[in-house]
């Protein structure tokens, strides 16, 4: 059985570094293309059978049009999309077959799964919080993942993402609404990204946290949607799809 080829963009980049070691090291797999900033999209297209993705999200429009072109499966593992560009995509959703995902780590989407049943099992009585560290250099803020999860919290409890949300407090700003749900972007170092909601009632308190020690666990279950996606229709997955915890 021949591998399936893999274009790893953002080959310069550590989490590019990352996708090309997984894509090695993943039997089913071998790197098609690699290409940064001045490579040619077009060549590297031909020669690949799925593309994954760790750019910028300003790469996107013109990675989602050359994939429609050439026909080619998409692995987005790129975060800070405007509405418009995730409009884009959803679009291309229709003709290609697109894992769109915050976050590719299996323990993560785990953490997905688990703080949906815990949102549904602990009810409405429980305050919610969520809080993000990732490494200095990380330019959007609150982390995709960290949406995720407040999305999932918005859609248990019958919220509004930018109504009830409220990212970091200062001043006098009065009590917590029984509606509300705080987010916490922390910053520093070389963290890979830590994740954490709680939820906190009187007399007791909840906490899930997932806490990621190296790029290559993104980049492994990014591969591994690649595999998956190679033989899925037109549509937007993402890694609960992969992981088939729907």
């Amino acid at each position: 059985m021949s591998k399936i080829k893999i274009l790893v963009t953002g080959s310069h980049g550590r989490m590019g570094q990352a996708v090309i070691r997984a894509t090695e090291l993943n039997p089913s797999t071998e790197v098609g293309a690699a290409i940064d900033v001045g490579d040619s999209l077009d060549d590297a297209l031909k020669a690949s059978d799925v593309v994954v993705d760790f750019t910028t999200h300003h790469f996107s429009d013109e990675l989602v049009a050359a994939c429609l072109k050439h026909g080619k499966p998409l692995v987005m593992g790129t975060t800070g999309h405007t509405p418009d560009e995730v409009t884009r995509i959803k679009e291309a959703s229709k003709t290609l077959p697109i894992v769109f995902a915050p976050n590719f780590s299996v323990g993560v989407n785990t953490l997905f799964w688990l703080t949906r049943k815990a949102t549904e099992i602990l009810g409405p009585a429980f305050d919610l919080e969520v809080i993000e560290m990732h490494h200095r250099m990380k330019t959007d803020s609150p982390s995709g993942t960290a949406r995720r999860l407040v999305e999932i919290l918005t859609e248990v409890r019958n919220l509004d993402y930018d109504k009830d949300t409220r990212h970091g407090r200062k001043g006098d700003v009065g009590a917590r609404t029984p509606t509300e749900i705080g987010v916490h972007a922390l910053r520093g170092g070389d963290v890979v990204g830590d994740h954490t909601v709680v939820y906190a009632n009187l007399g007791e308190r909840v906490e899930l946290t997932h806490k990621a020690s190296s790029r290559d666990t993104f980049a492994t279950g990014a591969v591994r949607a690649a595999v998956w996606l190679k033989d899925q229709g037109p549509g937007i997955f993402d890694m609960q799809d992969v992981l088939g915890l729907r």
